[in-house]
């Protein structure tokens, strides 16, 4: 299967509790960390670490990056990240020892299952443990709890999920995505011609958010359940030697893919973050990497769909 893990030294672990409906996923970077960029377009993110991200900034490497559900409640996750790598002598080096770089960002999975139920600290650890392993998508790791289509609240969405994809080219130049999808939005197959997941009607159908749109008398009041709760986090990672403000500009390009699977998408109520990862292993063209990413990423968040399934009384796109 593909997966962002064909690239060479990127490897992804994953934690959740399927009955909470709350997970995180890791995304390791190797003893070497990789270059880092990051692009917020969504207007409601919940983050840690991105600051340091800046081109500007001193940091030009990190040694992994967080997904998680939990809202900022599940920032915590990245301690644990922190705590795993410490012990494995992976870090920025200090006079005091090495200082692990773990940049985090979290979508608000708090409506289904068990909200006392977050990411935390050892769930984060526990990702780091399975990472090696392959990578399952759906209802699992920052994916267990993500619905997608909340115009008319959680009884109308559709269950959203984790997915990855990746592509190599005949060089061996390799660009790989892995997202949580969250969206506020519909999810739409532009292979199909409509809409696998997004608002669903009072007779459990799915309509879309333009469709739903145009009846105001069925939307939920305008509040928290469908306005604060959303948000798509991605990681796109390559094999190629690029600097931190080349992957601030290659994580805006992979937003792209979002825009072509996601309607509406960066709404003020999503926190859409996409991250972009260097190993630094070949020379390769920024033009190139950015058409890749956000070709991975548009595969990617229709895997994350199709791979979902019902929980939480949250219909996934085959029911």
């Amino acid at each position: 299967m593909p997966s962002i893990t064909d690239v060479k030294g990127i490897t992804v672990g994953s934690a959740e509790d399927l009955e909470a409906l709350t997970g995180c996923t890791v995304i390791l970077t190797g003893p070497e960390g990789a270059v880092c960029g990051v692009d917020v377009r969504g207007g409601g993110p919940g983050t840690r670490e991105t600051d340091a991200l800046s081109p500007l900034n001193m940091v030009e490497k990190v040694h992994a990056v967080v997904l998680a559900g939990g809202s900022a409640f599940g920032l915590d996750a990245a301690c644990g990240v922190m705590d795993y790598l410490e012990e494995k002598g992976i870090g920025h080096k200090t006079t005091a020892g090495v200082v692990p770089i773990v940049p985090a960002a979290v979508l608000y999975d708090l409506g289904i299952g068990n909200p006392k139920v977050r990411p935390n600290r050892e769930m984060g650890y526990r990702a780091c443990m399975q990472a090696g392993k392959e990578v399952k998508e759906g209802n699992y790791g920052a994916g267990a709890g993500a619905t997608v289509g909340k115009l008319r609240g959680y009884n109308h969405a559709t269950k959203g999920g984790l997915g990855t994809f990746s592509l190599t080219l005949s060089n061996g130049f390799t660009v790989g995505a892995i997202v949580a999808v969250n969206a506020f939005g519909d999810v739409w197959d532009p292979q199909k011609g409509k809409i696998v997941a997004g608002v669903r009607d009072d007779q459990g159908r799915i309509i879309g958010t333009r469709r739903a749109f145009q009846d105001m008398s069925g939307l939920v009041a305008l509040g928290e359940e469908a306005f604060y709760t959303n948000t798509t986090l991605a990681v796109v990672a390559c094999n190629g030697r690029f600097n931190k403000s080349q992957l601030t500009k290659l994580a805006g390009m992979s937003h792209n893919g979002l825009v072509r699977v996601i309607n509406p998408v960066h709404t003020y109520c999503d926190g859409d973050t996409v991250f972009a990862l260097a190993t630094g292993e070949m020379e390769a063209d920024l033009n190139i990497a950015g058409y890749l990413a956000q070709e991975v990423l548009a595969r990617a968040v229709l895997r994350a769909v199709y791979a979902a399934e019902t929980a939480g009384g949250i219909k996934c796109w085959r029911d």
